[in-house]
């Protein structure tokens, strides 16, 4: 930008965005002399303010280079300009921090930076195999801040005092640790140690080394990381694995898995020139890639399927420990299930104790958690499945400043929660599950934190139209005693139409393919297939899948072979189901058939739902396999690896009557197949055709995909490329997640186009 001034003027620029602890002030700072212009810098409440005077030319330059070679880990949301009187001053200064309303935006973590770890490799170097080792440009934010402004004083970081050669790094704005809040050195920072559960033992001598042997020995260890726990294992040794997988109850979930580099994980997966960017990025998150066929790895990481999650270490500690061991590690998330991710070492000893004997832990507390980010790439571009470590909090710059404040409260699986105050719409890191007592009080933690950072109380409140979602429930109690809230109760799949529309700014009319495993829907049904008309302010269901009954309720969603028999019922009666010698019927006894026929015949625990997701489980079984499933999503991605030995182009009917989209042509063409990997692939060319064939039926509109089904890697691709050959406008999330994940930041656009 340009501003007209007289031949020496003084600005005030207030600067919006993620600008405080990313090295901003320095950065000014440097310009400043470089330059030799006059002035001051400081963090308040909005984000930084700067005061410079001199002539046009200089400042010209200087607010130029502000916008365009600003630190890497910040982000201008907006710079507002004022023309102040002249001070006459000589020299530029950095001011201490102001307090005023917090509008500024907390930083996500960031992984370990390259020039950290030179230093930390370097055994002339006070900091040589330092743990915690942090500069400017990485190292812990949002995990260790109470509150904001982001000073030492207001981190976890506060109990530890600054020896002398820190504070002098700290003081000088031309180190790359000036202002580094979480700094710190052998004499002044965090200790880490090991700790037995059983003897209770603490020891600091080598406690990484002595981590690593009982590692090498088969052990699993709980290990302190940025946002909580790790539990760790040898990710080679199969028996650790195994003891693992049987310690923690997961008998089948992908276990994600660290390497030292990327050299590592090419010996195991094949990737993508976009997985490789996205392993190395800065936020270093678990990357779901393609598996190779080696014996390098442990068999039960990911078992039944074809990919395996990866990422590199990203804190110091990790990357010490990988050093020594030389072999790869599981790093799964310390919890229970339903539970969130443990970042006390007591809770370890508590609820743990079971999966693990010793403790790597540190005295540096994890006042916020945060899980690990998962993404992967689908054609060149990224697709979340979690937004969390070094993504999240993340925040969106909206044109219209937002008169009220709103809360978007989201889902019971995957939550977030989203708020809108001022220009800002900030999504909160992935909540997850709120099955559990423990995870609906994290929730509520949650909530605190964001409302202490940014000073919030909300003046809407949005949440979804489930009446037995936990965040339903809680909307409505809140509302009762705080009468001056307005409550708003928003579709769910609706919200994940607008999801995508928050993303890309969208204000026009979509055409919408919502598919998932779940949501409540306006007839009071379970829907999940659905195709709407939406815009911001309203939405249309033009298209629907036909209803599955699911025998059993939520036991139906644990056996995909209660929802197969469903679809059979539909297509068959009672005598010709009982003599099938298909293997789905055959894992039923006769009176089990009976039993369930006659569920299903009066309704009788058996809701409807019109769920994608519950046709996959279907589809799952009726080729064969009859196995309960071990994580939610299973047999979406076993048909997908099962599809991908297919050549096949053909697909199944279907047939669209009164704009329901009838399964029942499917099902017996189905029966009818002799080969596996035959079905899977028919049945996702089936889900394309659906979804061009509609999609031309509304040429003027641009069209939304969005639900967990498209986390589908091969569905999602076979309909871009077939977008591309029509020439259809196809919006799909790239910066937030896909899934129930961002069904607050979907609520939370309403609100915002609704409220003003």
């Amino acid at each position: 930008m340009s501003v007209e001034f007289i031949s020496k003027t003084r600005l005030q620029l207030t600067i919006f965005g993620i600008v405080q602890g990313v090295g901003f002030r320095p950065f000014v700072y440097q310009l400043a002399q470089k330059d030799k212009l006059a002035g001051c810098v400081y963090n308040d409440g909005s984000g930084v303010i700067v005061e410079i005077e001199g002539d046009k030319v200089a400042l010209d330059a200087f607010v130029d280079a502000l916008q365009n070679s600003a630190p890497p880990l910040s982000r201008i949301e907006q710079l507002n300009v004022k023309i102040l009187s002249c001070k006459n001053e000589i020299e530029f200064e950095i001011v201490k921090s102001k307090n005023s309303s917090v509008t500024t935006l907390v930083s996500p973590d960031v992984s370990l930076c390259d020039e950290c770890l030179l230093e930390m490799n370097d055994k002339n170097n006070r900091r040589y195999k330092y743990p915690f080792i942090n500069c400017t440009n990485c190292g812990p934010r949002y995990t260790i801040t109470k509150t904001l402004p982001y000073d030492r004083i207001n981190t976890s970081m506060a109990q530890f005092e600054m020896c002398d050669e820190c504070r002098a790094e700290f003081e000088n704005p031309f180190s790359r640790r000036y202002h580094a809040q979480p700094i710190s050195c052998y004499k002044c920072g965090p200790r880490l140690v090991i700790k037995n559960i059983d003897s209770d033992t603490v020891n600091d001598t080598n406690p990484i080394e002595q981590c690593a042997q009982l590692i090498q020995n088969g052990k699993s260890i709980a290990l302190k990381g940025l946002g909580g726990f790790h539990i760790v294992c040898d990710a080679t040794n199969e028996s650790a694995v195994k003891q693992l997988r049987k310690n923690k109850h997961r008998p089948t979930k992908p276990l994600a898995v660290m390497f030292l580099s990327i050299k590592e994980i090419k010996k195991v997966a094949k990737l993508s020139k976009k997985d490789e960017e996205l392993i190395l990025s800065r936020e270093r998150p678990i990357v779901v890639v393609e598996k190779k066929d080696t014996t390098f790895l442990a068999d039960s990481i990911a078992p039944n399927i074809d990919r395996i999650g990866v990422f590199l270490p990203y804190t110091p500690l990790h990357e010490l420990l990988l050093t020594i061991l030389k072999t790869p590690i599981v790093a799964t998330s310390a919890n229970v299930s339903d539970e969130p991710i443990v970042t006390d070492e007591k809770e370890i000893v508590k609820k743990l104790s079971f999966i693990v004997e010793n403790i790597l832990t540190h005295d540096r507390e994890i006042i916020n958690a945060c899980d690990d980010s998962v993404v992967m790439s689908v054609d060149e571009k990224t697709l979340f499945l979690r937004l969390a470590r070094g993504f999240g909090p993340k925040s969106f710059f909206t044109e219209a400043n937002c008169k009220k404040k709103i809360l978007a409260v989201g889902a019971n699986q995957k939550n977030t929660m989203t708020l809108v105050f001022d220009n800002n719409m900030i999504l909160s890191p992935h909540v997850g599950d709120l099955n559990s007592l423990e995870a609906f009080e994290y929730f509520e933690k949650t909530l605190d934190t964001f409302k202490k950072f940014y000073n919030f109380e909300p003046d809407i409140i949005v949440c979804d139209k489930h009446p037995r979602y936990e965040t339903t429930a809680w909307a409505k109690e809140y509302i009762s005693s705080h009468a001056d809230i307005e409550l708003v109760e928003l579709q769910h799949h609706y919200a994940h139409a607008l999801a995508t529309m928050a993303e890309y700014s969208l204000d026009e009319e979509v055409l919408a393919f919502c598919f998932d495993g779940t949501g409540y829907g306006d007839d009071a049904t379970l829907w999940g297939g659905e195709m709407l008309i939406a815009s911001p302010q309203k939405y249309e269901r033009v298209y629907h899948l036909q209803n599955i009954y699911l025998l059993g309720s939520e036991k139906a969603v644990r056996e995909p072979r209660r929802v197969g028999l469903s679809l059979l019922f539909e297509c068959f009666s009672l005598q010709e189901i009982l003599v099938m010698q298909y293997p789905l019927v055959k894992s039923f006894s006769i009176s089990e058939i009976k039993t369930l026929h006659t569920m299903y015949q009066r309704k009788i625990n058996s809701p409807q739902s019109s769920s994608v997701g519950r046709l996959f489980d279907g589809v799952y079984a009726l080729s064969g396999n009859i196995d309960d499933l071990g994580y939610e999503g299973e047999s979406g991605l076993i048909i997908e690896r099962m599809a991908k030995q297919s050549a096949s182009k053909k697909n199944y009917t279907y047939i669209i009557d009164n704009n329901i989209i009838s399964y029942k042509e499917m099902v017996y063409e189905i029966l009818e197949e002799e080969s596996s990997v035959k079905i899977a692939a028919k049945f996702l060319n089936t889900l394309c055709d659906i979804v061009v064939n509609i999609s031309g039926k509304y040429p003027h509109l641009p069209v939304v995909l969005c639900g967990g089904v498209f986390q589908n890697k091969v569905l999602v691709a076979k309909i871009k490329e077939k977008f591309e050959e029509l020439n259809i406008k196809c919006y799909i999330q790239e910066s937030t997640p896909v899934n129930d994940g961002s069904i607050s930041l979907g609520q939370a656009y309403y609100a915002l186009k609704n409220s003003q």
